[in-house]
């Protein structure tokens, strides 16, 4: 390697682009291709970053197998930033081994790290526990020890373990300011922040009130019944029943909880659960259906009493129940969650992640647009979805995932 290419790796290492690309900007050899594909992402132009690494990994070829797989690597990051999450992960899967293979293990592990990313963007918080599990960052350079501990800390604020996620966060503000970069150190403000948010409104008998994620956790361990209406799940400690798929029981439960100790009408609950103005006569026929099915769901958590005017929550074992609600509640919340991290997302993406289908995600941007809440940038294909974060409301790394034991 001459001293060209070595000097603009090292300028890219400290965060230096520009002083990458005054080394190697008039250069197409593959190693120059390369670092110029990482001083593109670093500045912000992904497009060009991903065509300039793909040229790179051609001109490697099979021969260097090695520098090949680290351009993977690096469009595998790209596409996580652009928030394309069609980008082929068995190719960044195939990308790790080789690197291993290769005995390059600091490259491997940083392309584990980002298929633990993706993983926990789309909601395979089991998957990406797995992967991370067993791997020490401690040996790790510090800007990749970064990315290792912020994964951490996403499991671990997910898995709703503060005490893991505040250590994570310290370890990677500590790696940040060892590898003096702006951008890491910007990014683990940002997940810090996160943690510093409120991530739910309680919702009880003395009023409602936000809950940091501390206080969440407590909440989860405290004995009480939960009623989680960011998971649709009823909890005490251990027991969860999910209600995920219930959407009418599930409004049925968190009305009676909501109004507990007290007891709720029946035209009140038929109102919320069926959408009906007025309780007729079937539409108390299926209150009385809906409600059963309700009691056999709760069997292990609470009773559901009938009253002179309607029915009322009697959890079972404790002596308090509480409702868990979203720190904001509107139609399309969780779309507005996922763009509140300041990324462009394309609608795909978002589909992905959600688990809805493509054309439901695009009606829901499309309102939200004409509301002037998100913003569309580009056409056709390119077009991506962002909007400025909310203040007070959580980012991704606090969207509804499955809570331990659940």
């Amino acid at each position: 390697m001459d001293s060209l290419i070595t000097a603009a790796a090292r300028a890219l290492a400290a965060g230096d682009p520009l002083g990458a690309l005054n080394r190697v900007a008039l250069r197409d050899d593959a190693s120059a291709l390369a670092l110029r594909g990482i001083a593109m992402a670093q500045l912000g132009d992904l497009a060009r970053a991903k065509t300039l690494l793909r040229s790179a990994a051609r001109a490697f070829g099979p021969r260097e197998a090695m520098a090949g797989a680290r351009c993977v690597v690096a469009e595998a990051e790209i596409a996580l930033v652009s928030r394309d999450l069609t980008w082929p992960a068995k190719s960044l899967d195939a990308a790790r081994a080789t690197l291993e293979a290769h005995g390059d293990r600091v490259n491997a592990a940083y392309a584990r790290t980002l298929e633990v990313r993706r993983l926990l963007l789309i909601g395979r918080l089991d998957e990406a526990e797995r992967m991370i599990a067993g791997h020490d960052g401690t040996p790790l350079p510090p800007a990749s020890r970064v990315t290792h501990e912020l994964a951490l800390a996403g499991i671990a604020i997910r898995r709703l373990r503060t005490k893991e996620a505040r250590a994570a966060l310290a370890s990677a503000e500590q790696a940040a300011r060892e590898a003096g970069i702006p951008a890491l150190a910007a990014e683990v403000e940002s997940a810090t922040r996160v943690v510093n948010t409120p991530a739910a409104r309680l919702i009880a008998q003395d009023g409602e009130r936000p809950l940091l994620l501390e206080e969440i956790e407590t909440l989860m361990s405290s004995g009480a019944l939960v009623i989680d209406a960011c998971r649709h799940v009823a909890r005490r400690a251990e027991v969860t029943v999910s209600l995920a798929t219930r959407p009418v029981l599930f409004e049925l439960l968190r009305a009676l909880g909501e109004a507990w100790p007290g007891d709720v009408a029946r035209g009140t609950l038929v109102a919320r659960a069926f959408r009906g103005k007025q309780a007729d006569e079937s539409h108390r026929a299926r209150l009385r259906v809906e409600v059963g099915r309700l009691r056999a769901e709760l069997r292990t958590l609470a009773e559901v009493r009938a009253t002179e005017r309607g029915f009322a929550l009697m959890p079972l074992g404790t002596n308090e129940a509480v409702v868990l609600a979203p720190p904001v509640e509107e139609k399309h919340a969780a779309v507005l969650a996922f763009l509140a991290d300041g990324e462009s997302w394309s609608s795909s993406a978002l589909s992905i992640a959600l688990g809805a289908s493509p054309r439901s995600v695009q009606r829901a941007l499309e309102q939200l647009a004409a509301e002037g809440k998100v913003q569309p940038l580009g056409r056709g294909r390119s077009r991506r979805w962002m909007t400025p974060p909310v203040p007070g409301f959580p980012t991704t790394l606090l969207l509804p995932a499955p809570l331990p034991g659940g």
